[in-house]
């Protein structure tokens, strides 16, 4: 078999009579120019009939370079059409050279290119593969692939094609950048899908016009804003974007304070996340497929929004909704009442945080409206151990991620009690539960009688002990638990343990029986306790490595252990699955 080895030219710009698209004066026979050929043809290079007994009489002219180009890449054509062996046809060799409106699926950045196209691809970018060429530029961040289209052609075609294969890109916004170079970069990623805009300058409808504008087939609409930046844009324009584009099934924004109002509507919508919501009028949603909302509310003063009327409207117009998460310190047991009646058939996760004034009947109402719940988040509410208890009740078969922190009427006994009655539980959040009240204690000099005896009573209740034994949980958050003095965990799952600010944790009442343990948060810990936690992880992989087994006696009377050079070589059949364990982390700082 000849193996024919391809040399091809740098691209030239197609410009070439005739309607051609690109004209290439190189033969791939003989690796020379059409020109050099060793044997002329038969046929008259001027009227193209026989050049025997024939005499032409259209005269002689000299051609000029577009026309010498033109005839070199006929030639060229017709030479590779009377090879004995089979070549891709032109169309490939056109898309592999000239780049120019190529029919390639822009669906996916990996493009499938053959051996004998990445050849012919690899001089244009400096004799680099194009597969290597194309897997380099695009890693790039979207800057320096600007950068990268200014070294040669056949760079800047591979960027321009890279542009438009693009489905997903994270763009940051300077603060000195216009609005011209945000929409220069969107028009080239014609095909775009996903768009997370890092806002360093100030946002306004223009922004959202341009990406309207320039991203017909948007999915997902990500806008963050730095510290400095400020998003201007109203309800009216944001709800306007929503309603036009019908492809948006994502929306995220952050520092939407300015809304004033909002009304959205829209059928593809299904994922909805805004932040930093101040004094709404009014807060209308129409998402019928609308399954994901999470409104993130500032904590400032004079809020004027009503929840429940939000509530009252998500349960109207939003059926399918599974998780929903509110936070606001305007949550009260009045929005949760209306957000019961609404009657979330789906409803599986819900997260309201920092109502104050959601208690143990607030829990007993979402408790009857929607027993299948996996993921419950009741962080900064004032519930107690009675509410703890209606959870378990009600959810031992569906909950496994249990989120209470901030939560001061909680105790250890409550803690310990959602642990043994919910088997699913898989991560729990109790940080600040369990704190000392020391710091708000008044001085004995300003203390009447009453108040000694509230002192006393908060004493009784400072140190408290935590015993903890699951079979699934995973991670535990206890931060901040400053009255916990005791902690005995037997978990065997257990890969995640926060314990930061745990200052009053004794080292001698520490017992971490937990073998999957990857990492232990312990800043702001006492000394003696992080030595203990480290000594104890230390042991736990020497007496994983050192444990032989056992084996009885003849007389069946006790069991010993066995040494290594009794143990008798099993088979590769009965040898078991011995799984790897990770050393644990122990993060200080």
């Amino acid at each position: 078999m000849n193996h024919h080895q391809h040399h091809n030219q740098p691209h030239i710009s197609p410009a070439t009579p005739g309607g051609s698209t690109a004209s290439f004066p190189f033969d791939f026979q003989t690796n020379k120019h059409p020109n050099k050929k060793s044997r002329g043809s038969y046929n008259c290079g001027r009227c193209g009939l026989p050049k025997k007994g024939h005499v032409c009489n259209i005269p002689i002219t000299t051609p000029t370079s577009a026309d010498s180009s033109s005839s070199s890449a006929a030639a060229a054509v017709s030479a590779s059409r009377h090879q004995p062996f089979q070549r891709q046809p032109y169309s490939h060799l056109r898309r592999a050279l000239s780049f120019d409106d190529v029919d390639l699926k822009c669906d996916s950045p990996e493009v499938d290119i053959e051996e004998s196209e990445s050849d012919l691809w690899g001089l244009c970018s400096g004799r680099l593969p194009a597969s290597c060429l194309w897997e380099v530029l695009r890693r790039l961040p979207p800057s320096e692939l600007l950068a990268a289209a200014t070294v040669c052609k056949g760079w800047r075609d591979t960027a321009r094609r890279l542009w438009r294969a693009a489905e997903e890109l994270r763009l940051r916004v300077p603060c000195r950048a216009e609005l011209g170079f945000v929409g220069s970069v969107l028009k080239k990623c014609t095909g775009l899908v996903k768009l997370s805009l890092m806002m360093e300058r100030d946002v306004d409808a223009t922004m959202l016009a341009c990406v309207a504008f320039s991203c017909p087939i948007l999915e997902f609409l990500e806008i963050r804003t730095s510290a400095d930046a400020v998003n201007r844009i109203s309800g009216d324009e944001l709800g306007r974007f929503v309603a036009d584009k019908r492809c948006l099934t994502s929306l995220k924004v952050e520092g939407c304070s300015n809304l004033g109002g909002l009304v959205l509507c829209s059928s593809s919508l299904s994922t909805l996340w805004l932040s930093d919501l101040y004094s709404l009028s009014k807060m209308v949603f129409n998402c019928p497929n609308l399954r994901e909302v999470s409104l993130d509310f500032s904590r400032q003063e004079n809020d004027s929004t009503d929840l429940t009327a939000m509530f009252e409207s998500l349960g109207r117009n939003c059926v399918k909704l599974q998780n929903i998460h509110i936070a606001s310190d305007r949550l009260s047991h009045a929005a949760v009442l209306a957000l019961t009646f609404a009657n979330l058939r789906g409803l599986r996760a819900l997260s309201l945080v920092l109502g104050t004034e959601i208690t143990d009947a607030s829990v007993a109402a979402i408790a009857s409206s929607y027993s299948k719940l996996e993921l419950l988040d009741l962080t900064g509410s004032s519930i107690s151990d009675s509410g703890i208890g209606m959870i378990c009740n009600v959810f031992p078969a569906t909950l496994s991620k249990l989120l209470l922190a901030l939560c001061p009427n909680i105790t250890s006994s409550g803690i310990q009690f959602a642990t043994a009655q919910l088997p699913l539980l898989e991560l729990m959040d109790c940080g600040m539960t369990i704190c000392d009240p020391s710091s708000e204690y008044p001085t004995s000099d300003e203390t009447d009688d009453s108040e000694l005896q509230t002192t006393l009573q908060n004493k009784l209740h400072l140190y408290q002990k935590l015993f903890i034994k699951h079979d699934r949980l995973r991670k535990l958050s206890l931060w901040g638990c400053s009255s916990l003095n005791g902690l005995y965990l037997t978990c065997p799952e257990l890969n995640d343990l926060n314990l930061n600010s745990c200052k009053n944790l004794h080292p001698d009442t520490l017992v971490l029986q937990c073998p999957r343990l990857e990492t232990v948060h312990a800043s702001g810990c006492n000394k003696l306790v992080i030595g203990a936690i480290q000594s104890q992880v230390i042991n736990k992989f020497a007496s994983t490595e050192n444990n032989l087994p056992y084996k009885r006696l003849a007389d069946g009377s006790k069991r010993i252990r066995v040494p290594n050079f009794v143990i008798q070589p099993c088979d590769d059949d009965s040898k078991r699955r011995r799984i790897p364990i990770r050393p644990c982390n122990v993060v200080v700082e």
